[in-house]
């Protein structure tokens, strides 16, 4: 179990050393699994993410950030429709998480 912001920091770390492996071993996948569980149960006890629409998640994002449409325009393109935009919403989550910003705390530096 995770107790404490230092124990997630430790076990993120050793996350990222074991998915970083080409051929995890049957053990080190049913740790990547187990430590995967403890990890999200924590953040989601810990912090906790308002109920929000992906859009207006959006919005909050770019403004705490400093940034505008402009600016992240390149990674969603020009695309009009409302499925199209939905799905840049969703593109823009996933990296997110590759950039590790969290949706529900986002970095106190004010830079994503």
């Amino acid at each position: 179990m995770i107790h404490s912001d230092d124990e997630l920091a430790e076990c993120t770390e050793a996350l990222f050393h074991l998915t970083a492996k080409a051929d995890p071993t049957p053990d080190e996948e049913e740790a990547i699994e187990l430590m995967t569980l403890q990890v999200e149960r924590y953040e989601q006890e810990r912090y906790p993410a308002p109920e929000a629409e992906p859009a207006d998640v959006l919005r909050f994002l770019l403004e705490r950030n400093s940034l505008s449409q402009r600016d992240i325009a390149a990674e969603f393109g020009s695309e009009s429709t409302t499925q199209r935009k939905r799905t840049k919403v969703e593109k823009f989550f996933r990296a997110a998480r590759r950039s590790q910003v969290s949706k529900s705390r986002p970095r106190a530096s004010g830079n994503i």
